[in-house]
């Protein structure tokens, strides 16, 4: 999709609510508008220049008003990963601010490191869990816990786990911010693989598990983690958790694991566990042309 959104579409996320969403995607860069700013993530200097201008002249056939343009490099490699750099707009406004995803509010953070707070290109599966109104949610890696906030507006109780105390604080503001008290919901900053077990141990059980692991990561005492090589075992930890009739959600951004690859750990997870389940998959995002975005795969739980 080496074009712009239609100024219908933006309309139309405008009309339900949302201000993140995907402007523009092609093989070397993307553009996301969040609010009134825009992030143009790119692979090249030569696409982040030519997108700086064509975002300007986009927004003039859009007649949308940008208030400022962030770039951020996409390197091959997590340790060249850095916080988004400002190419356009007044440096004194503050790099804190809220988005919106159907009326949720959704704390924005350009200043925090290379993810600014919210991965837009789960918003169907977002909506999915809202829809479902789940009593109890488990959300591992959950970062800033967006997860765990639909499905506590739809009145579950969530456990949300993550290493980085930093991102779950400001899950507990994302809360805040949608008028929420995290009285009955649980943040734990520790490793997801330690927390599994510990779980189980106490009996807890879960109707929907989201599992939307890093590709690559370094867990407790430098535990290295592969998601091609552990999704399986992820998968099935958390399959101990899930309660009759749960719904897991399998998602990767990593690019060696398709659609076939997540179906064939599934099934080989729910052998070992000796239980039956189906598949379901969310209808491709209209901002997101095909191959792009997440992997994802909803597991229904007999």
């Amino acid at each position: 999709m080496n074009r712009w959104i239609s100024n219908e579409l933006l309309a139309a996320f405008d009309s339900e609510g949302t201000t993140a969403h995907r402007l523009f995607t092609s093989p070397s860069a993307w553009v996301e508008r969040l609010g009134d700013d825009v992030l143009i993530s790119h692979k090249t200097d030569a696409a982040r220049d030519a997108l700086c201008a064509g975002v300007q002249e986009w927004a003039q056939r859009a007649n949308f008003a940008i208030s400022r343009v962030f770039t951020r490099f996409l390197p091959r490699q997590n340790a060249e990963r850095v916080s988004p750099v400002l190419a356009w707009g007044a440096p004194s406004l503050p790099l804190e601010m809220v988005v919106t995803e159907r009326g949720v509010r959704y704390g924005i953070d350009f200043g925090a490191g290379y993810s600014a707070g919210l991965f837009i290109d789960q918003r169907a599966n977002r909506a999915y869990v809202r829809a479902r109104a789940p009593k109890r949610l488990l959300n591992t890696f959950s970062y800033t816990c967006s997860f765990s906030l639909v499905a506590a507006l739809g009145g579950a109780q969530t456990v949300s786990v993550d290493l980085s105390k930093k991102s779950l604080d400001r899950g507990r503001a994302n809360f805040a911010l949608n008028g929420l008290s995290t009285d009955g919901h649980r943040f734990i900053a520790d490793d997801v693989l330690d927390v599994l077990p510990r779980l189980v141990r106490r009996g807890d059980q879960f109707d929907a598990i989201i599992l939307d692991p890093p590709t690559f990561s370094r867990g407790n005492k430098g535990r290295r983690w592969q998601v091609e090589e552990q999704i399986g075992t992820l998968l099935h930890a958390a399959l101990e958790l899930a309660a009759p009739g749960a719904s897991v959600l399998i998602s990767t951004n990593c690019t060696k694991l398709d659609r076939t690859a997540l179906e064939r750990t599934a099934r080989f997870a729910l052998k070992m566990v000796r239980r039956g389940g189906e598949f379901h998959y969310e209808a491709a995002l209209p901002d997101f042309p095909a191959g792009e975005g997440a992997r994802t795969l909803w597991l229904h739980l007999k």
